[in-house]
Order: C-alpha cells, then sequence, then structure tokens
C-alpha cells in the first residue's frame, strides 16, 4: 500500500506545536514521518533523546512510523555502532535512513538487528551502492529506499536522474519514497530552504501534482513532505489523491449535458490498447449510452488536454470520451465538454495502454 508522510524538525520546533502537527496528518491518513538527527548537533545529547523519545512515542500512538536521517557521525555521538541499533530502538524509531552510509557489510549487519528497524538507504547518489549492500546478503525485508531532497533552488534532480535512480531499486522490488514540498511550509532541517522536494522540476508545482507526478512514475511507492509545517489544506490535498491511478482535476465545458457530465465524471476509463498520437481513447460509455442522442454543442478546435465525447453525428462512435494529445482541428463533429487543468497536462504523458484513470472537478 502507498504512503504518505510528513518531515518533523525537533531541533526546530517546540515538541507540542510538532505533536499537534503529527496528529493533524494522522487525521488525513498519513502514515509515516521523516525527521533528521544530523541536524541536531547543537542539542545535548541527553536534552536530544529525551524530546525526540516523546515526540516518537507520539507519533507511533498515532499510527506513524518514524524514520531518522542519520549518518555515521551519528553513531559516533550516540556512542553506538552499526552492531548494537539499541539507542534508536529505545527511541522508538520504525528505521533509519542513512544519508552516508557505509561500505555495504555494515548495512547488511544492520539489516539483521534484532528490533527489526529498517534501514533505508540513499537512493539519489546514481552509484553502484546499493549492488554493494546487496552482494553482502543483507535482510531485503528491513531494507528500504529514499531519495535525497534539497533545498538550494536548482540542486534538485534532474528527471533523467531521478528515474535511473528510481529504477534501482524498485527493480529490485526494495520499497521507494521521495520528497514533495510544501509552498506553506516554513523550514527543514538547514538554514538554507528555498522550498524542500527531490526533483528540481517540482518545486513551484502545487503540492498534490507534485505527488500524482511520483506516484504516476510507478517508481515511488510513499511521497513525504519534506518540509515542516504543511498546511492543513495541503494535507487535505494530498489525502484526496488516487495513490494507484491517474486522477486528472478538469474544468467543465459550462452547458456540458448532465449525461456528459456523468460520463466525465462516474464512468470507469481506462487508455485503449491500440493508442494513437492524437488521443486517449475510453470506449466503454458508447457502448453504455448506445441509442443516446449526443447533442452537439462545443464543436470548437482542440487543444492538447480537452476532454471530448463525440456527438451523434459521430454515429457509431457517439458517447465515446477522449484526451486530446495534441492540438487539432475540430471536424465539427465533436463536442469538447472540459479541460484538464493546465499544470496536470503533463501527466498525460503517464498514461499508457490499458492504464485506468478518472476525472475530478
Amino acid at each position: 500500500m502507498k504512503k504518505l508522510g510528513i518531515s518533523i524538525y525537533p531541533s526546530n520546533s517546540d515538541s507540542e506545536r510538532i505533536k499537534d502537527y503529527i496528529a493533524l496528518a494522522a487525521k488525513y491518513g498519513f502514515k509515516r514521518i521523516f525527521t533528521c538527527l544530523i541536524s541536531s548537533e547543537d542539542m545535548e545529547i541527553d536534552e536530544l533523546i529525551k524530546k525526540f523519545e516523546d515526540i516518537v512515542k507520539f507519533a507511533n500512538k498515532n499510527g506513524m512510523e518514524v524514520v531518522a536521517d542519520v549518518e555515521p557521525s551519528v553513531f559516533t555521538r550516540f556512542k553506538t555502532s552499526y552492531s548494537d541499533l539499541s539507542i534508536f530502538n529505545e527511541m522508538g524509531l520504525y528505521g533509519i535512513r542513512l544519508d552516508l552510509g557505509f561500505s555495504g557489510i555494515e548495512e547488511s549487519i544492520m539489516s539483521f538487528n534484532k528490533y527489526g528497524i529498517k534501514v533505508e538507504l540513499n537512493m539519489s547518489n546514481g552509484t553502484k551502492y546499493i549492488d554493494s549492500v546487496l552482494s553482502c546478503k543483507p535482510n531485503l525485508e528491513n531494507i528500504l529506499g529514499c531519495h535525497n531532497f534539497y533545498p538550494h533552488r536548482y540542486t534538485g534532480l534532474s528527471y533523467k536522474h531521478f528515474i535511473k535512480c528510481s529504477k534501482q531499486f524498485k527493480d529490485l522490488g526494495i520499497r521507494t519514497a521521495a520528497f514533495v514540498n510544501s509552498k506553506n511550509a516554513e523550514y527543514g532541517p538547514w538554514p538554507v530552504s528555498e522550498g524542500l522536494c527531490t526533483l528540481e522540476m517540482h518545486r513551484e508545482l502545487p503540492i498534490e501534482v507534485q505527488a500524482k507526478h511520483l506516484f504516476a512514475t510507478g517508481l515511488i511507492d510513499d511521497v513525504i513532505i519534506a518540509n515542516a509545517f504543511a498546511s492543513e489544506e495541503e494535507l487535505k490535498a494530498l489525502s484526496k489523491i488516487n495513490k494507484d491511478m491517474l486522477e486528472f482535476k478538469v474544468n467543465l465545458a459550462e452547458n456540458i449535458p448532465d449525461v456528459d457530465k456523468k460520463i466525465v465524471l462516474d464512468e470507469f476509463h481506462f487508455n485503449r490498447g491500440d493508442v494513437s498520437d492524437y488521443l486517449v481513447r475510453s470506449t466503454q460509455s458508447r457502448v453504455k449510452y448506445k441509442g443516446h442522442n449526443f447533442e452537439l454543442f462545443n464543436a470548437v478546435d482542440i487543444k492538447r488536454g480537452d476532454i471530448l465525447i463525440e456527438s451523434s453525428l459521430y454515429k457509431r462512435y457517439a458517447g465515446e470520451l477522449q484526451i486530446a494529445l495534441k492540438d487539432m482541428k475540430n471536424s465539427g463533429k465533436t463536442n469538447v465538454v472540459g479541460r484538464i487543468v493546465d499544470e496536470e497536462i503533463f501527466l498525460l504523458d503517464y498514461l499508457e495502454p490499458w492504464m485506468k484513470f478518472s476525472f475530478t472537478i
């Protein structure tokens, strides 16, 4: 099951505000929490452990899995080693994320820890790191993957590199995660924060579009808001997205007939297997509504992202729903019944043959 997550930074905020945020996210079905032990070096170790334990305990009570970002220096500071994860267990952590890893054998040994703590590997570097870990025969049940996020504008991952890195992990059956940016959040773990996201192309997009895109790649299982604190509106928007198939946000034509509106919003849609360069075709509605008179009411020229329903002038195609993939001249028989919102039109590139999809106003 795909999951949504938030991020918290106890070294940058008071516990009560963090707990309120956790409770709010839990209300909207969020299941994961990312936090950072690397950026907490200014806190006294006893104070740090006490604060983190208290917050993690609260998160666990709210059904959240907490993973903390660590690196070798954190183990030194906590006076422990890769062969002893007891301190992380005492803190109540579900897992530790290795921002900087070891050589492979250490990760493998950690994956067999007696507490069942997950070991999350950094997915963003594009090296053979995962191969080194796997060659040391880890317990794959306890291995996860998670991308980095990037607070400096223009330093986020390129899409090509993101796909390459994600496939390395996904092809091995490892659970994956990546980060999205909240425009309403105030900070991340570091002083520089010009938005926090994995993919640079996401930095200015609405948060739900970022998440839809990550899920649509088929390479990411969990989507985590990188910065704190996201607004309730953002949490709600993410909670409503369909994680399992593309659901496009649309504007409908003002004079759309009731049957056409029902076809768009209520009928089950999937892309035909014999795909076209020009149209996504959902053809079941023309069978279900055979005999209905689809009157011509909006036969304007067609733009990429337009939602179309064929009028009865098209005979056997009447009632078929289509999405325009290219700008086209209207034959004079096709109704433009709505349009996908501009920021989601690029998601059409992810509709493969036989893929299911839906629309929401």
